[in-house]
C-alpha cells in the first residue's frame, strides 16, 4: 500500500512504474517481506542511487528478475498511461455485469485498484467496489456504477471506438474515475473515495443507498455519460406503479369488461392525469412523463387477470407519494407504488462546478450544463449528503441500453484529463 515515506521519495526523485510498485509495498511487502522493505526505505534516505542498486540486486536474487532495469520517471509520462486506461475500460466492459450479477466485475476492479496503487481497496457489505486514496479530513466521493442494463452485445473495437454493454452507461465514467483518481496530485487534506456501485440500473439502487450511510463527503461526482464537455446538474424523479386485476370471467357476448379493457381504462386515466398536470408547461424538464412499460393478460380457469407496469419521470417539486395517492382508488384492482425518487437540481455555482468548468476549458472545450429526463444515483445520495454534487462522464447517453452502445476512446481519455484537472483544483 502507499507509504508516506515512499510518497515523499516518489515526489522528488520519480520512480518508474515497477519501482513505484515495489516501494508502495506490492512486492516489497508481499514478496520480500516487510523487514526488507523497511531497510530499503531507510537506505533511500541515506543514498538514493545506492538504494536503487540494492533494490535491483535484491529483486534479482529473490524473484529471479535477471535483466530488470530501474529507470527514473519523467513528468511527461503519467504512471497510468493512456494504454493502461483503455485496457481497464475494455476489461471492465468485457465482463458482463447486469444488475444483481456484478461480482466478477467488482472483483476485477478492486484488484486493479490494489495493483495500481490505491491506499486501500475492498468490497463493501453491499457488494460495491471501493478504492480510497489519501487520508485527509475532506472526503470527496466519485460515485460510479458497475452494473449495466441487460443484454450482452459483442465487445469489439473498431478503430477508436469500443463497443459493448456498459461502454457508455456507465463503465466509461467509472474507469475514468479509477484512472483520474490515481493521476491527480491531490491536496494533502483530501481523502478520495471511488465507488463502483451495484444495482443502479435496478429499482433498488442498493449500492448507492448503502454508500449514503457510510460517508459524509464534502463533494460528490456521479459517474454518468454527458459527453466530455458537459456537466449534468439535474435529473428527473421516478415513480413506478404496478396495476393488477383479478376477477371472474364472463361470456364474450356479455356486457362485463374484460381484464384487458379494464387495464386500458386505467391507462387512459393515467394519461388524462398526466395531460392535466402538464398544462401550461412547455419545458421538457418541467413536464411529468409517463410510459406504459408492460401489460399482460391471461386466465386461470374461470378467472382472469391483467397486470401493467407504469413508469413516471417526475419534474422538480412533484411529490411521487402524492402522485401515487392521486392514482389509487381503483375498483376491483390494486395499485402498488414503489421506486419513489424526487427530482434533483444541483446548485451550479459551487467550487466543484467551477473546478470542472475550468478543467473543461483547459482542454479546449466550452462547458455546458444539462438536465436529464432520466434518474441516477444522484437522486439517491443528494438529499442525504446535501453537498455540492454533479454528474460527469464521457459518452453519448442516447446510446444507453441500445444494441449499438459504444464510446469514442479519444473522448474517454479527454474526460480523464478533465477529471484529473478538476480534482487537482479541489
Amino acid at each position: 500500500m502507499r507509504n508516506t515515506e515512499a510518497q515523499r521519495i516518489r515526489g522528488t526523485e520519480g520512480f518508474l512504474n515497477k519501482t513505484l510498485c515495489f516501494l508502495d509495498g506490492f512486492v516489497v511487502q508481499n514478496v520480500l517481506g516487510s523487514w526488507i522493505g523497511e531497510q530499503l526505505l531507510n537506505k533511500i534516505h541515506a543514498n538514493y542511487e545506492l538504494a536503487l542498486i540494492e533494490l535491483t540486486q535484491t529483486l534479482n536474487f529473490t524473484i529471479g528478475y535477471s535483466n530488470m532495469t530501474v529507470q527514473r520517471e519523467t513528468d511527461t509520462e503519467p504512471r497510468i498511461t493512456d494504454s493502461t486506461a483503455e485496457q481497464l475500460l475494455h476489461d471492465l466492459v468485457a465482463i458482463p455485469s447486469p444488475s444483481h450479477s456484478e461480482g466478477n466485475a467488482v472483483d476485477m476492479l478492486t484488484q486493479w485498484m490494489l495493483e495500481y496503487g490505491y491506499d486501500t481497496a475492498f468490497i463493501d457489505a453491499a457488494g460495491n467496489a471501493v478504492g480510497i486514496i489519501g487520508k485527509g479530513s475532506r472526503d470527496i466521493v466519485l460515485l460510479g456504477h458497475i452494473d449495466t442494463f441487460g443484454g450482452n452485445p459483442p465487445v469489439r473495437r473498431e478503430e477508436r471506438y469500443l463497443y459493448g454493454r456498459g461502454s457508455v452507461d456507465a463503465k466509461g465514467s467509472l474507469a475514468a474515475f479509477a484512472v483520474g483518481a490515481l493521476r491527480a496530485n491531490l491536496a494533502d487534506d483530501v481523502r478520495l473515495i471511488v465507488i463502483g456501485a451495484v444495482e443502479e440500473e435496478a429499482r433498488s439502487s442498493k449500492g448507492a443507498r448503502f454508500a449514503a450511510t457510510q460517508y459524509q463527503p464534502q463533494m460528490c461526482v456521479i459517474g454518468e455519460p454527458s459527453q466530455w464537455d458537459r456537466i449534468t446538474i439535474g435529473y428527473k424523479g421516478r415513480l413506478l406503479l404496478e396495476w393488477e386485476w383479478r376477477g371472474a370471467l364472463a361470456h364474450s357476448a356479455g356486457q362485463a369488461a374484460t381484464g384487458a379493457e379494464l387495464a386500458f381504462a386505467y391507462w387512459q386515466r393515467v394519461q388524462d392525469y398526466t395531460k392535466q398536470t402538464n398544462e401550461g408547461e412547455d419545458r421538457i424538464f418541467g413536464q411529468l412523463d409517463v410510459t406504459l412499460q408492460d401489460i399482460n393478460t391471461g386466465q386461470d380457469g374461470a378467472y382472469g387477470w391483467a397486470r401493467m407496469t407504469i413508469g413516471f419521470r417526475l419534474p422538480p417539486k412533484k411529490d411521487p407519494y402524492q402522485i401515487a395517492s392521486d392514482l389509487q382508488n381503483e375498483e376491483n384492482a390494486t395499485v402498488t407504488a414503489h421506486g419513489h425518487e424526487v427530482a434533483i437540481v444541483a446548485d451550479k455555482n459551487t467550487r466543484l462546478s467551477a473546478a470542472f468548468r475550468g478543467a473543461i476549458r483547459a482542454q479546449g472545450g466550452k462547458p455546458r450544463f444539462v438536465h436529464k429526463t432520466g434518474t441516477s444515483d444522484m437522486n439517491v445520495v443528494a438529499p442525504i449528503w446535501n453537498c455540492p454534487i454533479l454528474a460527469y462522464g464521457a459518452g453519448d447517453s442516447a446510446l444507453d441500453h441500445t444494441p449499438n452502445e459504444h464510446i469514442n476512446l479519444d473522448e474517454y481519455l479527454n474526460a480523464i484529463k478533465v477529471l484529473t484537472s478538476a480534482l487537482e483544483r479541489l
